[in-house]
């Protein structure tokens, strides 16, 4: 049974919501801020988090974005009584999943949700062919067996996805690649949520890598990306 967190303050709602999908066979945890749920996902694992907008102590915005950085490998969508476009585009650019207008059929829910997990299953059967767990990028020395990056005797650990990302633009180094090709190969899907998802993790890496400005991760508008490395 897949084990989702519901993030919501409305507790008529929640209620009723947190039941419907554990009568479609889900493990549902609920809490009723960002807070007690940033709390609770510190120390567990889900495979997906479904969260309110508009909550007090901490806003649904905020706690995505403390995901995000701290388990980035894990989905979320937005649940929001506000249909501002200016919401729906923070809310991707925070690489939400998807993003649904409350009052909604829990039956489109349901199946969004289903393929939000059906996606981050397939990503997690890419493969990509590590020939080499060490490798030299200008300062950095790049770990991806122990997914560190190292300069100056100083140790950074970074995440499973972000480690594959770089390490499929090391191997393809001052080359200029397509935007789906990169999507194939690290993220197994060309879908718009998938590209998001990858624009977040790029600006990552590019914050990994400032500390040495001979690197950089070039984006070229409505093709790609081309990472300069000169070794």
């Amino acid at each position: 049974m897949k084990h989702l967190l519901l993030v919501e303050d409305d507790q008529d709602f929640g209620k009723m919501l947190k039941r419907y999908l554990e009568l479609n066979k889900f493990t549902v945890t609920w809490a009723l801020h960002g807070a007690e749920a940033y709390a609770i996902i510190k120390n567990q694992d889900f495979d997906l988090c479904i969260i309110d907008v508009m909550m007090p102590v901490m806003d649904g915005f905020t706690l995505a974005d403390k995901i995000a950085n701290s388990k980035p490998e894990t989905p979320f969508l937005f649940l929001t009584a506000r249909k501002t476009k200016e919401d729906r585009i923070k809310g991707l650019k925070l690489g939400a999943d998807d993003y649904i207008v409350k009052p909604f059929e829990a039956e489109e829910l349901l199946l969004r949700l289903k393929n939000i997990i059906k996606r981050a299953a397939q990503q997690k059967t890419e493969v990509i062919e590590i020939d080499e767990e060490m490798v030299s990028l200008g300062a950095y020395m790049f770990d991806y067996s122990n997914l560190t990056l190292t300069i100056n005797n100083k140790s950074n650990t970074i995440t499973e996805k972000e480690a594959k990302l770089l390490y499929y633009l090391y191997k393809n180094r001052n080359t200029l690649l397509r935007r789906d090709e990169i999507l194939l190969k690290v993220w197994g899907k060309t879908d718009f949520f998938s590209g998001r998802s990858m624009d977040v993790f790029v600006s990552r890496i590019r914050k990994h890598l400032k500390e040495d400005p001979t690197l950089s991760i070039e984006s070229v508008r409505g093709i790609g990306l081309q990472f300069n490395l000169d070794n």
